[in-house]
């Protein structure tokens, strides 16, 4: 089967297939399931070093302040990037740059695991941040090329669906890897595990992914790149750094300068633009309301996400004394409500908005829920006892953060799609970090200098944190009053 070009009001881009047309995907729904799988092993390296962090700083002797950039140092990388990789995408092909980006992430992660040292594990760590920043955004391509708008919130469904339960697997996954030891190799088999899922993607992605790229892009803005890249370091370095090392003045400055080089990128982009050149950001994107509102909505949920994973696996752990692999099996019922959710979403996207705005309401119930629960029951605060708010706010975030994708991007014209994915995904990015430097403030702020096992302590500490994803949650609410409704949804 080969692909040719739709009309050119279907909503599909340029497709051009690669030389043997006859390696083109047969079915739509298989291209998306492989490159799901990147997504997947991307998101899931964010989440599963976060549980072997002690052992790997016993292994390797590592500093905390090597520690820290081991966890950041991916972060910092995939966040500064993905921009980039999704300008690459539309300009030498999607397809293509997926291939790249699995094949760099799949040996950055062979390095990590036979990491000798500290300063190796970091630098492989940075490789695999890049390799997951050009790899990511084509999936959100990828899916507004391959199928037309009224399929897409369904892929969009599965996608949220993916990427909840990726971070959820990332927590049990390391767990369950540290705890087993296998072969002696403590921390290492969290690494090797995507090799083989590597291996695999990249031959199906091969024979199953058809190519495609931006028919008006023309060559990659280095211009552009050269000044956006540290713009984004100086900005997400101190949001990463800033709380451990205790809001020194570096970061402040860092945050001024990155606000400085974004309003000169702004200028070159601007002059890229009038010379008819390729930007790597069209503004006219970002002046669209559909896509700055969206945005921002992108930005104030993620700051909940990330911030409220955070807290809870501190509370858990250190507070309510579980050890890795409880707390880990612990927010399965929280992946399994996300899971829900983000079907039910894509099967109820009609109702456009209206479906957004329930999410966030199921969001802020299931906060306001955990809220009480963890005041009612004081020092008698058990895991058990957030159970059953922890679903309500998995099923909430579901409905939530599945359609709202497709919302924004439901507007972008064929020819940005790349750039709008590019950008969403460092909204997400940006907007994780800064919900964990604000809850960190919060949540440590009102802990003190509790010792560990209290419960007393650590329950108002969660209450106040959950306080602020409750305000995340009303705001969101509030500012989707301001977004369009999705093409083909219900008024």
């Amino acid at each position: 089967m080969t692909y040719t070009r739709p009309p050119a009001d279907s909503g599909y881009d340029v497709l051009r297939a690669d030389a043997d047309r006859a390696h083109a995907a047969p079915s739509p729904w298989r291209a998306l399931s492989v490159v799901l799988i990147g997504i997947f092993v991307a998101v899931l390296d964010t989440f599963i070093v976060l549980v072997a962090t002690p052992a790997i700083q016993r292994d390797l002797h590592a500093s905390d302040a090597d520690v820290q950039l081991v966890l950041a140092g991916y972060q910092l990388a995939y966040a500064v990037a993905l921009i980039t990789g999704a300008r690459l995408g539309d300009l030498f092909g999607r397809k293509r740059c997926f291939l790249i980006g699995m094949a760099l992430f799949t040996l950055a992660s062979v390095a990590c695991a036979a990491a000798p040292g500290a300063g190796a594990l970091i630098g492989a760590r940075l490789v695999q941040g890049l390799g997951a920043a050009v790899m990511s955004p084509q999936v959100f391509s990828t899916i507004q090329v391959l199928l037309p708008p009224e399929r897409r919130a369904r892929a969009f469904g599965v996608l949220g669906a993916v990427i909840g339960t990726a971070g959820v697997a990332g927590q049990l996954l390391g767990g369950v890897l540290v705890s087993a030891d296998l072969f002696g190799t403590s921390w290492r088999p969290i690494f090797w595990v995507n090799v083989p899922v590597g291996l695999l993607t990249l031959a199906l992605a091969a024979v199953l992914v058809p190519e495609s790229r931006a028919p008006e892009a023309r060559r990659l803005d280095l211009a552009g790149a050269a000044v956006l890249t540290p713009a984004l370091f100086l900005l997400v370095v101190p949001l990463v750094e800033g709380r451990e090392a205790g809001w020194p003045l570096w970061t402040w400055l860092s945050l001024a300068l990155g606000a400085l080089a974004l309003v000169a990128f702004a200028r070159v982009e601007r002059r890229v633009e009038a010379r008819g050149g390729s930007p790597l950001v069209r503004l006219r994107l970002l002046r669209s309301r559909a896509f700055a509102v969206g945005m921002v909505l992108v930005l104030l949920t993620y700051f909940g996400i990330n911030s409220f994973f955070l807290v809870l696996s501190v509370t858990l752990q250190d507070g309510l004394g579980l050890g890795t692999l409880a707390a880990g099996a612990f927010y399965l019922p929280f992946a399994a409500a996300f899971f829900a959710g983000s079907l039910a979403a894509g099967r109820l996207a009609r109702y456009g908005r209206r479906l957004l705005q329930a999410g966030a309401l199921v969001l802020g119930l299931g906060h306001a829920a955990a809220i009480a629960v963890v005041l009612q029951a004081g020092a008698a605060l058990t895991a058990w006892h957030l159970a059953v708010p922890l679903l309500v706010i998995g099923a909430g975030t579901g409905v939530l953060v599945t359609p709202l994708l497709n919302a924004v991007l439901a507007r972008v014209r064929p020819a940005e799609i790349g750039m709008a994915s590019g950008i969403l995904s460092t909204s997400q990015q940006v907007g994780g970090s800064v919900g964990v430097a604000a809850i960190g403030v919060i949540f440590y702020g009102t802990l003190g200098d509790a010792t560990h096992h209290d419960p007393a302590a650590y329950g108002p500490a969660l209450a106040a944190a959950l306080a602020f994803c409750l305000a995340l949650a009303v705001a969101v609410s509030v500012l989707l009053r301001a977004l369009p409704q999705p093409p083909g949804a219900g008024q």
